[in-house]
């Protein structure tokens, strides 16, 4: 008997291609990589931007709580809005002149109609300049004024810091 022939060929095995690796990276994990790099230098560039600008309120804030007398409070509140406004504005501010201007920049309408700086006035005015004092009920009123104004106000917004910053006074020069 013969030997049954075989039908298949002798041919070699077949190698396959490695798989692709990861680099070169292609173009759209370039532009993802740039564009991430990009959104995370805009954030960083954002919060120091936001923490240099509250700087001051923050300072004035954490000083509040040592202040005990009113002149105090209002040397504070002085600082505080020279931090953020143009001195020849605010330097100059008295008496009615200066509550009426702490009023203005706090954006909170109820506080400045009813119970803002100016409603107070006689108050402040008692505080600065009588002999005998605020008594501490008073002295707690103007002090929770203080606070809610370096809360509030600081650091201004465009809109209510246009008249008494230095790029709103060249602007009316032009």
């Amino acid at each position: 008997m013969a030997t049954p022939t075989s039908n298949t060929l002798p041919l070699a095995d077949i190698h396959l291609q490695t798989a692709p690796g990861i680099w070169p990276l292609a173009w759209g994990w370039w532009l993802v990589i740039a564009a991430t790099l990009a959104v995370i230098i805009m954030i960083v560039m954002w919060l120091r931007a936001r923490a240099k600008k509250t700087r001051a309120q923050k300072e004035a804030l954490q000083a509040l709580n040592a202040v005990t007398s009113l002149a105090d409070m209002n040397a504070l509140l002085k600082r505080a809005a020279l931090s953020y406004f143009d001195r020849e504005h605010v330097a100059g501010l008295t008496g009615a002149a200066w509550l009426r201007f702490l009023d203005a920049q706090c954006p909170d309408k109820h506080s400045r109609d009813k119970d803002g700086f100016l409603a107070h006035q006689d108050l402040w005015q008692k505080g600065i300049f009588s002999k005998e004092g605020l008594s501490d009920s008073e002295l707690a009123t103007c002090k929770a004024l203080t606070e809610n104004w370096l809360k509030h106000a600081l650091p201004p917004k465009a809109s209510r810091a246009s008249l008494y910053t230095p790029a709103a006074k060249e602007e009316n020069h032009v």
